[in-house]
């Protein structure tokens, strides 16, 4: 493990990266602004190394980020509807910053956004800390949660996420990382190859949010049952691709029973990547890329539209208003949970 100094906010407090390297080669560093994924060094199919992670190599540009690089979400991921929700009678008021609808929590204090507590777990882990009090953001209850990197052998980064509360609250946490199997900076990632195990997903009206429906995805440009070119379709004459611009909607997972299980294989054919993801929660956000703008990452490469795509592993995005999909309510002895894993074969 190698422990450096990445730079200081700017009220002064020092923010660390945690590069981490298996025997094999690849590395993960993780920095505790934001508990961040920062850079992910992968061997492609002849041994070469890139990164395949989009982010930055400063720090002031991740006080920014508009995009999320890299970033853990909370405590709620994607979207509320309306920046509202009601637990027992309480109805609780959120940023409005999506049009009239909340999104990630809130782009300018979000656990993005703080400085986490940093506890190196020998050479391959390193677990993020940090509190959250009642009201903060908006969210009841004084929460207290922790994000656990590691890294395998296997070649995986393994995120594992915990949160408790003292109320009850909304926890729905995920990493924002985005990825391009041919090395960050390297184009577009239309060429690259997805399958998931989703026979549905959630359609959503103007502003995604879910309108409640789980609708199978046979027949449609939201298939990718069977391995499919994600750029194919991105752009059909679809209602959904539409709304979202592209790919940015929740697919529900294949059989879930709250067990970790892989659901998703992403494969790039120039540099013959395979990244497979496992995770334990009902659903995933894929998203395309589509709203990227235009700006320097890493090593002064160039990133635009679709040149990283994530998979945010996810409670269905507005669960909390809608009672027929799974719950993302915790707290009062009910902790969250979970763990997601993108292994690299």
């Amino acid at each position: 493990m190698e422990k450096e100094l990445f730079g200081k906010t700017k009220d002064g407090k020092e923010v660390y990266l945690f590069t981490m390297e298996n025997s094999r080669g690849m590395k993960a560093a993780v920095m505790n602004y934001g508990a961040i994924l920062v850079n992910l060094i992968v061997p492609d199919k002849d041994g070469n190394m890139a990164d395949v992670c989009l982010g930055y190599d400063k720090l002031e540009d991740y006080f920014v980020n508009g995009c999320f690089f890299g970033a853990t979400i909370g405590p709620n991921g994607n979207r509320i509807a309306d920046a509202k929700f009601t637990i027992d009678g309480t109805e609780y008021a959120l940023k409005v910053n999506d049009g009239p609808n909340n999104l990630h929590s809130d782009e300018e204090i979000g656990f993005h956004k703080r400085v986490w507590e940093a506890k190196e777990d020998g050479d391959m882990s390193v677990v993020f800390y940090l509190e959250s009090p009642d009201g903060d953001m908006g969210f009841p209850g004084n929460k207290t949660i922790s994000v656990t990197y590691t890294l395998t052998e296997d070649n995986a980064i393994k995120i594992s996420y915990a949160g408790s509360s003292d109320k009850k609250t909304v926890f729905n946490m995920t990493n924002h990382s985005y990825f391009n199997l041919k090395g960050q900076g390297r184009g577009s990632i239309e060429d690259h190859i997805l399958s998931m195990n989703c026979s549905n997903y959630t359609p959503t009206r103007e502003g995604l949010i879910p309108t409640g429906e789980i609708a199978p995805v046979a027949g449609t440009p939201m298939d990718f049952t069977a391995p499919k070119v994600i750029g194919d379709e991105i752009d059909a004459d679809f209602e959904a691709l539409k709304i979202g611009g592209g790919y940015d909607h929740n697919w529900v997972i294949d059989c879930w029973d709250g067990k970790l299980r892989h659901f998703a294989t992403v494969e790039e054919k120039t540099s013959g990547r395979i990244m497979k993801v496992f995770t334990d929660l009902p659903g995933v956000q894929f998203y395309a890329g589509n709203f990227i703008t235009k700006q320097t990452g890493k090593s002064d490469a160039e990133y635009d539209k679709r040149s990283g795509l994530c998979l945010e592993t996810q409670d269905f995005p507005n669960a909390v208003n809608e009672p027929s999909f799974p719950s993302p309510i915790y707290g009062e002895g009910r902790d969250f949970v979970s763990t997601t894993v993108y292994q690299f074969v």
